[in-house]
């Protein structure tokens, strides 16, 4: 559909005319007062011009419009060479407008936009390659370190092959639970690729929420009891959606997981769930250490972790909470995280099912 509205055409069209009759007027009104005027002086030479009045007029109408319709003529021509010169403009990287003259503010307005839409893609190319090279620093930190525990215990056990037998289990126990993590690891990377690029398909089915969570809780129950961690579980009644069992799980076992490594030592953990009119919420929340909001914006990023998580050879990769996000989001739901008063809470919002 096209922007109704005056065009650049019609705006010369009609500024145009107004010239030609703006001066056609002015002349008339000229020969009516030389009409008037001349006649009331004894001169020869105002005499000879009053009988030639006619002719007169007429050359000033035949000057004047050649020299409007040229002027008008000529600025088609000085427009193009502004736009030409506009468009280099655009592609400039500093903060200089398109500037044109008012017939062609318009296009002004949209080639600033143009130049806006460019310097901000450039922006993000630039933050897009920075982020990418901060993600391979933190995959290479976080592979490169049980990798070299395993590589470290083995070469241990090759080069001293006479060692007691209890201290071969404890280097062949320690070698196996690095390289379980670094299987971990790499599992997760893939995870989030496969999510990044579209190929995930949910297997959605109806799912008792509560149910489900009950299970999930019972299976990393061993996980929150290290540390003395208990989980306080409450739900409404009626907690059905439509989702994939198996992707829900992930998501709510990566959220406990991640309220008992942040976690005091013995404290509580709630988990609930409710229904509202247009969909069902469920929250996660423990006490700990009160998460900074900088940190808390950026904690869904993938190979995001706390300060701490991230200087420690324990825990994932960081791409626990993406992967989460990403399977809520596939689902039509929300998460969203906060923190304050040494309390964390995550929220996951999922649509009723139909």
């Amino acid at each position: 559909m096209k922007k109704k509205g005056i065009t650049t055409e019609k705006r010369m069209s009609l500024q145009l005319y107004l010239a030609l009759f703006l001066y056609s007027v002015a002349g008339i009104a000229l020969t009516m007062l030389v009409q008037l005027l001349f006649p009331k002086f004894d001169s020869s030479i105002l005499t000879w011009l009053y009988w030639r009045i006619d002719v007169f007029f007429i050359l000033y109408l035949i000057i004047g419009y050649l020299w409007i319709f040229h002027d008008y003529w000529k600025k088609p021509w000085g427009y193009l060479d502004e736009v030409v010169s506009a468009t280099q403009t655009i592609y400039e990287q500093n903060d200089r407008v398109v500037s044109l003259p008012e017939p062609l503010k318009e296009l002004e307005n949209q080639l600033n936009q143009i130049k806006l839409s460019v310097l901000l893609s450039k922006q993000a190319a630039e933050q897009a390659e920075d982020k990418k090279n901060e993600i391979i620093m933190y995959l290479a930190h976080d592979i490169r370190t049980p990798l070299t525990t395993v590589i470290g215990y083995l070469s241990l056990l090759h080069e001293a092959p006479d060692l007691p037998e209890k201290q071969k289990e404890k280097y062949v126990k320690v070698a196996l639970d690095k390289a379980d993590r670094l299987e971990k690891l790499i599992n997760e990377l893939f995870e989030i690729t496969k999510y990044n690029a579209h190929t995930v398909v949910l297997k959605k089915e109806k799912v008792d929420l509560s149910c489900l969570l009950a299970q999930v809780i019972d299976e990393i129950y061993p996980t929150l009891s290290a540390n003395g961690n208990t989980a306080v579980f409450t739900a409404e009644d009626d907690l059905s959606v439509k989702g994939d069992p198996e992707k829900l799980a992930r998501v709510f076992g990566n959220l406990l997981r991640n309220a008992a490594a942040y976690s005091y030592p013995q404290t509580e953990i709630s988990v609930s769930a409710k229904r509202t009119e247009q969909d069902i919420q469920i929250r996660f929340v423990n006490h700990g250490k009160t998460i900074a909001l900088e940190q808390l914006d950026r904690i869904f990023e993938k190979f995001s972790r706390l300060d701490e998580a991230r200087l420690s050879d324990t825990g994932g990769a960081g791409l626990g909470l993406s992967i989460a996000e990403e399977i809520v989001h596939l689902h039509g739901g929300v998460i969203t995280a906060s923190s304050e008063n040494e309390t964390i809470s995550f929220v996951v919002t999922l649509p009723v099912s139909s």
